[in-house]
């Protein structure tokens, strides 16, 4: 039987539609997104400082990205990641992530965060809901939906429930997700849950919330980002949660998330080889 040769991460992401018409596809929606995620796993949180990036890894970055049409401006990272389909890239993103750490077994936190600054008043536009999955015993996040303006975190957890594997795992989900739908949903995907929590079963799911929250907020300063425009703000919070993935793996280098992002900002081989753990 042929083993099948690892996939990168270029290969799950290039299937995404690209939502530009053909006059201004200047760059290949592959390298941006790809840029992208090379910038915010070495301490880019704007789209300004991605581009920056890209000046200042140009080189390095030509070794695996065709850059003839050169590095994309910061107001077109800005302007395509507002216009990604952000179901179609977490789904992408659920799919590395199951290819990378292979079979999940443990404790699964489904949770919702509020990305704070990406309301928009003079559209109206509230702050957007992110649901996300967390893994306690991999540190890694598993996927995530964002909540409609005008629906409930309710309406997401099943829509994020489909896109894991379930088997052999416990689903925790506080008080907000504790309905007989959600609780069926789990056990068809032949998982188990913990619905409601209390006691030291809540201070679990609480440590594993509180930690992917405390990563994201203090090392991503997600909290403080002014990315509001179209679809911007949740594709932003996928790149974030593939370099939580990413460095979370690795444990050549001590010190915590922000300290391993500013290593690969200086270091090339130390970028290419958490990329590596990333199947890149």
């Amino acid at each position: 039987m042929t083993q099948e040769a690892p996939r990168s991460i270029i290969d799950f992401f290039s299937d995404i539609p690209d939502p530009r018409v053909n006059r201004t596809k200047h760059h290949p929606l592959i390298n941006i997104i790809t840029m992208a995620i090379c910038a915010v796993l070495s301490g880019a949180d704007t789209w300004t400082e991605i581009e920056a990036f890209g000046h200042a890894k140009k080189a390095w970055l030509s070794a695996f990205l065709d850059l003839k049409p050169g590095i994309p401006s910061h107001d077109t990272f800005g302007r395509v990641f507002a216009q990604i389909d952000p179901e179609a890239f977490q789904s992408a993103f659920a799919e590395w992530t199951q290819a990378m750490s292979g079979a999940i077994k443990g404790v699964i936190a489904i949770d919702g965060k509020t990305l704070r600054h990406s309301y928009d008043r003079p559209s109206g536009k509230g702050a957007i809901v992110v649901v996300s999955a967390w893994v306690d015993r991999n540190h890694l996040v598993l996927g995530q939906r964002n909540v409609s303006e005008k629906s409930h975190e309710i309406t997401a957890i099943p829509a994020l429930l489909e896109m894991l594997v379930l088997e052999g795992c416990i689903v925790t989900i506080d008080a907000m997700g504790a309905q007989t739908a959600i609780a069926a949903q789990i056990i068809n995907q032949k998982g188990d849950y913990i619905l409601a929590l209390k006691g030291n079963q809540g201070r679990l799911h609480e440590q594993a919330a509180w930690f992917f929250m405390w990563a994201l907020d203090v090392a991503f300063r997600e909290d403080e980002s002014r990315i509001r425009t179209g679809y911007a703000p949740e594709n932003m919070a996928v790149l974030r949660h593939m370099a939580v993935n990413l460095l979370k793996q690795d444990t050549s280098v001590k010190g915590d998330i922000k300290n391993k992002r500013l290593r690969c900002a200086w270091d090339d081989h130390y970028r290419e080889k958490i990329l590596r753990t990333g199947l890149i």
